[in-house]
């Protein structure tokens, strides 16, 4: 029973409750009308999908640390969820900064993940049920998530900057 109750899914709870909890605070260009304004269709469906296949799948991943992988994967998540978080502070308190205006700065939130997902990846190398390499089919739909999400991110920004 705990094997289904203590799934990678766990390590994705931080995600939700950071993002739930600070988005209202995030500058021009995250509001939901900026960062959906003129987006094509394809995207915003492709986007979508894939944020549902990567942030349930670690459901049916094993959380364990017993390995030398799963050992570093928790360092790699750990250290990336610190990332991840001080993009977000760098756009919440510095938003007029460089780095935050910057392509690179602000498009930060949505990239970074892909270390996290990473983490989570290395983390979870068993599958609850019998899927052959959850990790790596985890890592790809990650990489195709986050390709998509920054590119999204990318597209938001090019509009952010074309209406001030």
């Amino acid at each position: 029973m705990s094997k289904y109750l203590l799934n990678c899914f766990l390590l994705v709870l931080p995600l939700f409750i950071w993002n739930i909890a600070l988005y209202k605070y995030l500058p021009k260009g995250y509001t939901s009308k900026d960062i959906w304004d003129d987006i094509p269709f394809w995207l915003n469906i492709t986007e979508n999908i894939l944020r549902v296949i990567v942030f349930l799948f670690p459901l049916l991943m094993v959380l364990s640390f017993q390995s030398k992988t799963q050992k570093i994967g928790l360092v790699v998540y750990l250290a990336a969820l610190l990332i991840y978080f001080l993009s977000w502070i760098l756009q919440i308190y510095f938003s007029d900064s460089l780095w935050s205006r910057s392509l690179i700065g602000f498009m930060a939130p949505a990239y970074t993940t892909i270390f996290i997902f990473i983490g989570i990846a290395m983390i979870g190398t068993q599958s609850i049920i019998l899927i052959p390499r959850v990790s790596l089919i985890y890592i790809l739909a990650s990489i195709l998530f986050v390709s998509i999400h920054t590119y999204h991110s990318y597209l938001a920004y090019i509009n952010l900057r074309q209406h001030i």
